[in-house]
């Protein structure tokens, strides 16, 4: 069993690995943090990260040394990119954010729906009960929306929309949160376009599945629009 799940883990270290690596915080010729501390920092196994990191030197981005350790050698050509998300401040930028999040993840929600295994639906599952146990904190509810939407992307089975997922991060989805602390309304909102999108890919119904998720990106719109 613990197979099953070991390349989604691995998938999500290796692009918190990639994003350190991009954004400066271990630069070309630094010694990355041991494998162990590794595994306690993202709490997985060093099996885990053993694999993340396998797959950095297969990319040439770091090389392991006997003895020594695993050191930076460049960044990730995605770098500007993570740049990028580094520099979103205004609305013009959150909109198009967004319109890049609706062409991705209306297709990733269709694809879950046709490929979701039931380990998959059970993560997307559990991402919605996370969601609807949020109250009172806007970096809570964040994390928890990120989370159900980065469950899809692992059950579209292409290792490629989690990636890109994971470049994003949850600041593409922080703003809307801004200043909804004490809207219970909001919260309710978003969880009740979640589940729509949950039943859709429950039921294995991809034309559904992307409607639902269309919906949902774009009364994300809607709601970053009145709240600027």
């Amino acid at each position: 069993m613990a197979d099953d799940h070991t390349p989604s883990l691995a998938d999500r270290v290796e692009g918190e690995l990639r994003r350190a690596i991009g954004d400066g915080t271990w630069q070309p010729g630094d010694l990355m943090p041991a494998e162990g501390d590794l595994a306690g920092r993202y709490e997985v196994s060093r099996t885990v990260v053993r694999e993340a990191i396998s797959r950095l030197r297969a990319a040439g981005l770091v090389e392991t040394r006997r003895g020594r350790g695993s050191f930076v050698l460049a960044r990730p050509a995605a770098q500007d990119f993570t740049h990028s998300m580094g520099t979103v401040r205004s609305l013009d930028d959150r909109l198009h954010l967004l319109e890049l999040r609706r062409g991705i993840e209306v297709e990733a929600a269709a694809l879950a729906a046709a490929r979701a295994t039931p380990a998959a639906l059970a993560a997307v599952d559990a991402a919605l009960r996370r969601m609807a146990t949020v109250r009172g904190s806007a970096s809570d509810a964040v994390e928890a929306d990120f989370a159900f939407h980065r469950a899809i992307a692992v059950a579209t089975g292409n290792r490629f929309y989690l990636d890109l997922l994971d470049t994003l991060g949850a600041a593409a989805i922080t703003r809307p949160y801004a200043g909804t602390e004490h809207d219970p309304g909001h919260l309710d909102q978003v969880l009740g376009e979640h589940r729509k999108i949950r039943d859709q890919i429950s039921a294995g119904d991809p034309l559904g599945a992307a409607a639902a998720m269309r919906t949902h990106l774009d009364a994300s719109r809607t709601r970053l629009t009145l709240r600027a």
